[in-house]
């Protein structure tokens, strides 16, 4: 009878999505669909054998894979056996390399990932395949895209409050549009952030939203943010560090998170945005001790120089776009009609 009732449970939460799932996981959810299924553990935790059938029926395993593709060790009789784990850590460990059967590529990449090294140093509370994708209840990868930030917020609880209250994390419940943790930090073979190549790829990761110039036109941003930085002392010198990489613990040129800062950005008009006009001197200050108030005016920021805004600068531009051109074509009219006159007088 109660085996019966599984099977109607599944039936009913799932439909056909149920038809095609093998006898052998309705005799496994016979028991494991009890909630008060527990393990006692050694160190005195307490590991749940429940499985939420539901749970299971709608994830992306629910009609591919048999219980015993993932719990390869397991046979119909080992409810009379005993765990030799002593902590659930333990559990999740030995089963984290079950998932490169099939996702070989995705776990080759975690290798060269933060949580990886960090595991390898002894750490076991780095994130682990489980800790970030569920278990019985894996959903498809962003879907939807909130649950990655929430994700993230169990182990770097600091940096989701802090992005929480940013213009990004503000908008990142109601609109798809804005980043989430792994559009910056990607998913799997995630960079430490403290070694510095995080920083040098900085403007290319903000350079795919803020370059889109079909994503800008919908919030009436201008594209032009990536060209201005690139084309200045900062976004010179970093494309420089990119291309020769830069020493062990060399300073960085300033870079997109540098300015904007790097979980809390605002709009350049918040009070509390770090770009903003009565905040800019102690910004600057940051990597140029004692600049004055006048300092950060020696910048056009993102804007392209024009009559208006900046006619000094857009003066000299516009001299040396005039007279660079006339001295270089002069002088190649100048070697032409000399050849020119060698040749006649042969």
């Amino acid at each position: 009878m109660r085996n019966d009732a599984v099977l109607l449970m599944l039936a009913l939460a799932a439909g056909p999505a149920r038809a095609g799932i093998p006898e052998e996981r309705e005799e496994c959810l016979g028991c494991h669909s009890d909630p008060s299924q527990v393990f006692v553990l050694s160190s005195g935790e307490k590991l749940s054998l429940y499985v939420d059938a539901a749970g299971f029926a709608r994830s992306v395993h629910g009609e591919s894979l048999r219980c015993t593709d993932c719990h390869s060790d397991k046979t119909a009789d080992h409810a009379s056996g005993s765990l030799t784990f002593r902590t659930r850590r333990e559990v999740t460990k030995a089963y984290y390399e079950q998932c490169k059967g099939c996702h070989f590529a995705n776990y080759t990449k975690t290798l060269d990932g933060v949580h990886y090294a960090v595991m390898s140093r002894g750490n076991d509370k780095a994130a682990l395949c489980v800790d970030c994708h569920g278990a019985h209840d894996i959903s498809r990868p962003g879907q939807p895209r909130t649950r990655i930030s929430q994700m993230c917020s169990r182990c770097h609880a600091r940096e989701a409050a802090v992005y929480a209250r940013s213009v990004h994390g503000r908008a990142s419940e109601t609109n798809p549009d804005v980043p989430v943790c792994t559009d910056c930090h990607r998913a799997h073979d995630i960079a430490d952030p403290r070694d510095g190549s995080l920083a040098r790829r900085t403007p290319e990761l903000c350079g795919r939203c803020h370059g889109d110039a079909k994503l800008m036109a919908r919030y009436g941003l201008s594209t032009a943010v990536i060209g201005t930085y690139l084309a200045d002392f900062h976004g010179m010198s970093a494309t420089l560090q990119r291309r020769e990489g830069a020493a062990s613990g060399a300073p960085l040129a300033a870079v997109c998170t540098d300015c904007h800062g790097v979980h809390d950005i605002q709009r350049p008009e918040d009070p509390r945005s770090s770009v903003m006009a009565a905040n800019l001197q102690r910004t600057c200050a940051r990597c140029h001790p004692g600049a004055s108030a006048s300092f950060p005016r020696a910048w056009l920021s993102h804007y392209e120089p024009t009559f208006e805004r900046a006619p000094l600068v857009w003066l000299v531009q516009t001299f040396y776009r005039i007279m660079i051109p006339f001295m270089v074509g002069g002088l190649v009219l100048q070697i032409a009609l000399h050849l020119w006159r060698v040749v006649a007088n042969r």
